[in-house]
């Protein structure tokens, strides 16, 4: 499949043979990093990293691909910083950046905004997470971490844990996980913050059986367990984010109880949502997550601009 030009904005848009040459390139570009550690396959290339939202691994994960491909990065680090502070839409920034780059990666907070500027831009764009929507490149990189975890994206069981309504890591990843015929998702969360209808409808059309709980201990008993923050910026409502935020607390007790060979991830940052005593476990993946962060959207830079 040529990726050339492409847009990358959902996992809902991607096939099992997308996933599956994404994730032999990025396979190729963490071997091109401990060996080389900086490549000069995109020298010739500029890239905008458009964050109107906060971030710290994403943003910096994407800069760090672009200096490791050797590309050149203009910025923009928050909104206040760039012309949205002003009023500017989105689709009018996507015009004007287009004119200076050949891709951009954009973080911002209106769901569906990064096709906005798709739309608008001839360059390809990546969306580096719209409000609650999606966050592809998230799902992505999970993605090549359980492959790296479990050897195999086949078949298994996965719970997602936490904030799943607002929780766009999740939402992307149940359409990316959907095409490995995953024996059940277990959706743990309060009524309040359980997955959107819509999405689950989307996975029981695809025959993926679905179990919502309450309980963590049975999230516990999946093959990965996926541990989300209940996420204050999302809430219109202080006092319901205040009543729902220490909803589920992972510590290395539970863990213990546990599916021995339960692998824990988390997209970060956490707050308290996962106990520091987990973080010596071995199955405790989610730094090893994080870090691959760099290799996959290396890959995706390089498909998107006709190198990879």
């Amino acid at each position: 499949m040529n990726f050339k030009g492409r847009d990358i904005l959902s996992t809902a848009d991607l096939t099992k043979e997308d996933f599956l040459e994404i994730m032999e390139v990025t396979g190729k570009m963490e071997e091109l990093v401990k060996k080389e550690s900086v490549s000069d396959l995109l020298s010739d290339k500029i890239i905008a990293v458009l964050f109107m939202e906060p971030s710290t691994r994403t943003r910096l994960s994407f800069e760090t691909a672009v200096h490791r491909l050797g590309a050149r990065p203009i910025t923009v680090s928050s909104a206040a910083s760039s012309s949205a502070a002003k009023g500017e839409s989105l689709a009018d920034t996507a015009k004007t950046v287009d004119g200076y780059v050949d891709a951009i990666v954009v973080r911002q907070p209106l769901k569906g905004g990064a096709k906005i500027m798709a739309d608008a831009a001839k360059a390809p764009v990546i969306n580096g997470g719209d409000g609650a929507g999606q966050h592809p490149t998230q799902a992505l990189l999970d993605m090549y971490t359980i492959l790296n975890e479990k050897g195999s994206l086949e078949k298994l069981k996965v719970a997602m844990v936490g904030d799943l309504k607002y929780g766009r890591t999740v939402h992307s990843l149940s359409y990316a996980m959907a095409p490995f015929s995953p024996k059940e998702y277990i959706y743990c969360a309060p009524d309040e913050l359980q997955m959107p209808e819509d999405i689950v409808a989307d996975m029981e059309k695809k025959s993926i059986p679905i179990k919502k709980t309450q309980d963590i201990n049975e999230a516990l008993q999946a093959d990965i367990i996926y541990m989300t923050r209940i996420q204050r910026e999302r809430f219109e409502d202080p006092a319901e984010y205040e009543r729902l935020k220490g909803s589920y607390v992972l510590n290395r007790s539970l863990v213990e109880k546990g599916n021995k060979d339960i692998v824990i991830m988390h997209p970060l940052p956490r707050v308290d949502e996962i106990a520091t005593d987990v973080d010596d476990l071995p199955n405790a993946a989610y730094f090893r997550q994080a870090h691959n962060g760099v290799y996959l959207r290396m890959a995706l830079l390089a498909m998107i601009t006709g190198r990879a």
